[in-house]
């Protein structure tokens, strides 16, 4: 496609306004229903938008004002989203897998004046977050009545209604809310995970987002097909909105003309050879089980045909995010004829600072710079960012903003790095993950964990050793391998029998590990822990990467038996 018609940066509602001459009959979004699918056109999704923003500013935002969303994916989160924005507020997502501590953390610090809420549960932890709150913000709920009658509830159908005859009244009404959008306002205002600590705030302009997505089209515009031709590109959107990745994917498809279909994570392979999409973005963990599924099936030629059989057959356009894929799946995909982009970027950057592209790409690296982003690195290593994507600072926290920044201005990634000799950039590890052992060597704990990353068995092996004489690692094993593993062995052992054996297959694989890596380097001891590490237990991020800080704490125990 010629990106050039789609560069000049706009704020995400102008996009899809923008866009309706020519896209208003054909569809948006498939949406499930029931054994089906609910198809919605541009047109209903705009004029939803329109008369959102509409009752939004009746019944109170102002302009600046924020506005969260605690909701799983839903055709009504992106319209609420587009809608505070268009209404001039910032939007403030909220991970649904938040506990009611961190729900009433970013609400309360973000200031939000409006919460969308979707289903029971999360309605009841929304008002168990906000009883202590001295003034709780206005309550929309995407469906069914909201609860506690103290939280100023709205519904969101009303909310509609109210919005369209709002807008029969004074049809030029959004017209004006759109013209009067900046692209120096603030757009979205998203709360980094981190790995330890309350989340920071993180506001985003229109045009920090608007810049690094020109530039991301810049970059990979070949791949992707022409948005208003006869066959637009299809994507099966399951990364949650709540994230700066899956929000990117929807703001991107209102701008390439994606027919999406939305999809619950654990359908996703349900969907994939049904939707058959032509676009897939996604974390590595998806890549990794395609991957594996495919090269179970014999051969080259037999694992091409269950690749397709499992995709669809019609990627040409692959996206991985969130964590580091590993070089063999992305060579794997590669054989196969598709090639995997990955980059490298961080929330406090809109998100993305580096890309492979399809002319020029090197697959132990994230790629090269942004053409609007300029790198360099600190005399330690670290990566320091600067460029029109990059935020200004966190949320009422001068102390965090100044750590994050450089005395000239550059960002401070947090990340160690290097250049390979053609300028791609290559990540070492997190500058404060590096364990120093007590011998004095060094070692970037992540370089050994990411050999792991293909293993079948091994869902994550985390690595333990700061000040220590050597490392060791608890490992966590993958539940379907080992479902299969236990399968294949005779019925009659015991429980023991069985972990001793899994034990014994971890060991085996570790060892082989060992044999690539210097000494100080190796994994001494281990564990198989069969406590299952997850988002809701505050050990996984919410793209699935490990909290290691939140890891030691938790089995500090075990790790610390290891050197007993």
């Amino acid at each position: 496609m010629d990106p050039t018609p789609y560069l000049a940066p706009k704020p995400a509602p102008c996009i899809v306004f923008d866009a309706l001459p020519s896209r208003s009959e054909r569809v948006r979004f498939h949406v499930p229903d029931g054994d089906g699918w609910r198809d919605v056109t541009w047109g209903a999704f705009a004029a939803d938008i329109q008369h959102l923003a509409l009752w939004l500013r009746a019944a109170g935002l102002q302009r600046g004002d924020r506005a969260a969303i605690l909701a799983p994916n839903s055709v009504q989160w992106m319209t609420a989203a587009l809608a505070i924005q268009a209404a001039g507020g910032v939007m403030v997502p909220v991970y649904a897998s938040c506990t009611a501590e961190q729900v009433r953390h970013v609400v309360g610090h973000s200031d939000a004046s409006f919460v969308f809420v979707a289903t029971d549960p999360l309605a009841d932890k929304l008002h168990e977050a906000l009883a202590p709150l001295p003034t709780p913000p206005q309550v929309v709920r995407f469906d069914g009545a909201a609860t506690g009658p103290a939280l100023a509830a709205h519904n969101l159908s009303e909310a509609l209604e109210i919005g369209a005859a709002l807008h029969g009244e004074d049809t030029g009404a959004i017209g004006r809310l759109l013209d009067a959008i900046s692209l120096e306002d603030g757009a979205v205002m998203l709360y980094t995970s981190g790995t330890s600590g309350l989340p920071k705030g993180v506001p985003l302009t229109h045009l920090n987002v608007a810049s690094n997505g020109r530039d991301w089209l810049q970059c990979n515009a070949t791949m992707l097909a022409d948005p208003d031709g006869e066959a637009p590109d299809v994507d099966l959107l399951w990364l949650p909105m709540s994230h700066i990745f899956g929000f990117g994917e929807a703001c991107l498809g209102n701008t390439l003309g994606f027919e999406t279909w939305l999809c619950e994570p654990i359908d996703l392979f349900k969907h994939l050879p049904e939707v058959r999409p032509t676009v897939f973005m996604s974390v590595p963990a998806v890549f990794e089980k395609l991957a594996s599924f495919a090269m179970k099936a014999g051969d080259e030629a037999a694992q091409a045909q269950r690749l397709g059989e499992l995709t669809g057959g019609r990627f040409h356009f692959l996206l991985s995010g969130g964590a580091g894929l590993s070089v063999a799946v992305k060579q794997f995909f590669h054989r196969n004829g598709l090639l995997i982009i990955e980059g490298y970027g961080l929330t406090e950057a809109s998100p993305t600072l580096t890309l492979n592209r399809p002319d020029a790409f090197r697959f132990d690296s994230v790629g090269r710079p942004l053409p609007s982003v300029a790198l360099r690195l600190a005399d330690d290593g670290e990566i320091l960012a600067r460029g029109p994507n990059i935020f200004a600072g966190y949320h009422k926290d001068p102390e965090a903003t100044a750590a994050a920044f450089t005395d000239d201005g550059w960002l401070c990634t947090g990340d160690v790095g290097r250049f390979t000799e053609d300028g791609f950039l290559q990540i070492i590890d997190r500058k404060k993950d590096i364990f120093v052992l007590a011998s004095g060597k060094n070692v970037p704990p992540a370089n050994v964990e990411l050999r792991f990353a293909d293993d079948d068995l091994v869902g994550h092996l985390v690595l333990f050793g700061d000040g220590r004489r050597f490392l060791t690692a608890g490992v966590w094993l993958d539940p379907l391998a080992e479902a299969a593993f236990r399968g294949a062995k005779p019925v009659d052992l015991s429980e023991a029998q069985v972990r001793a054996l899994l034990r014994e297959e971890v060991e085996r694989r570790i060892a082989a590990v060992n044999a690539g890596l210097a000494r100080h380097e190796t994994i001494k001891r281990f564990e198989v822990i069969h406590s299952p590490l997850t988002i809701e237990s505050g050990l996984l991020t919410a793209t699935l990467k490990v909290r290691r800080r939140q890891v030691h704490q938790m089995f500090a125990e075990t790790f610390a038996a290891m050197y007993a």
